[in-house]
């Protein structure tokens, strides 16, 4: 495994993560999902993220009871939630960034997980109603009162993330470290076009989702639908429609053949390509089977192979990269 400093923190974290999203307490067994944090951790997967909305709560229940039951020592990993779409409640105060609910949701994560302290708490979304003055404040106070050790946000523009680091620079109090966006081959602007300024300011570390572009880059959905897959769960018609279109599946299908040329997978190819970014501090994985899981270590190794010729292949295939304005 490698590990990286998360932004211009000292927080040393895994190149590859464990996301829970989907998955814990919703599409796979307690026992599977124990499993695969085994697998994780026994290969040097030190951060499992996971969020107040996923499964309403119970993916948080569930990693907190598998977290007790190994008894890994502390301070040996990194778990993190994140505060915004509540746990289902549908009160006002239920959700958003106020004060009150970041730091009552806190609380109720601290609970679900059976642990002192978060390592890391991200704000899920921008939240309209709410000044980010006191998103940043109410974060600040919980890292002074040892519930969280770092902050950060998911899905945020630069701007917004500039306009917190802006105001907590000015009152002297702890800023983000770390965004958590969505990175593939079909999802780049942001990662690599709107935050390119701020990795050099600020430092913004990045905990990106998504790498398989909710599995499309599995190459899976090449011919038929297949059935059990997060595509085809109740509610999610707008993750398929995005991402299973006639242009994205044709080029799946051509780089599966660039894959098999240097003798990769097409995921561990497409894990290895958001790896080679350099502002990409960890890839969160979503594997859901134990055999998926194993297959994706293999793309810190698989790295070497993704010359600039291999890169260069890749643009040609994917024909969407955008270039930075020129000032």
């Amino acid at each position: 495994m490698e590990y990286t400093n998360l932004g211009k923190s000292g927080l040393q974290i895994s190149r590859l993560s464990l996301g829970s999203w989907l998955t814990f307490g919703k599409q796979i067994g307690d026992d599977v999902a124990e499993r695969l944090m085994d697998i994780a951790y026994e290969n040097g997967i030190n951060f499992f993220d996971n969020a107040e909305i996923y499964a309403r709560g119970k993916s948080e229940i569930v990693m907190g009871n598998i977290l007790k039951k190994k008894n890994w020592s502390r301070d040996s990993y990194i778990v993190s939630s994140k505060v915004c779409f509540g746990t289902g409640g549908q009160w006002p105060t239920q959700k958003g960034l106020s004060r009150k609910h970041v730091i009552e949701a806190c609380e109720q994560a601290l609970k679900r997980f059976q642990l002192d302290y978060l390592d890391l708490y991200f704000c899920h979304r921008p939240d309209k109603k709410t000044p980010i003055e006191e998103t940043v404040w109410s974060m600040h106070q919980l890292i002074m009162q040892g519930k969280i050790l770092y902050w950060g946000t998911s899905e945020w523009s630069a701007q917004e993330i500039m306009e917190a680091h802006l105001f907590a620079k000015q009152n002297h109090l702890i800023g983000p470290i770390v965004e958590q966006p969505e990175y593939n081959m079909f999802t780049r602007e942001k990662v690599e076009v709107e935050f390119s300024q701020i990795y050099k300011t600020v430092g913004l570390g990045t905990t990106i989702w998504s790498p398989l572009a909710s599995g499309i880059l599995s190459g899976k959905y090449n011919q038929d639908f297949p059935a059990n897959t997060r595509l085809g769960i109740e509610g999610l018609e707008w993750l398929k429609d995005k991402n299973i279109t006639e242009e994205r599946i044709d080029k799946v299908k051509k780089m599966a053949l660039l894959a098999s040329e240097i003798n990769l997978s097409l995921p561990v190819l497409s894990l290895a390509w958001c790896l080679k970014n350099p502002n990409v501090s960890t890839v969160i994985l979503g594997a859901s089977k134990e055999k998926q899981l194993i297959e994706n270590l293999e793309s810190i190794d698989a790295q070497e192979k993704l010359s600039e010729e291999i890169m260069q292949k890749i643009e040609e295939i994917l024909n969407n990269k955008k270039e930075l304005a020129p000032y």
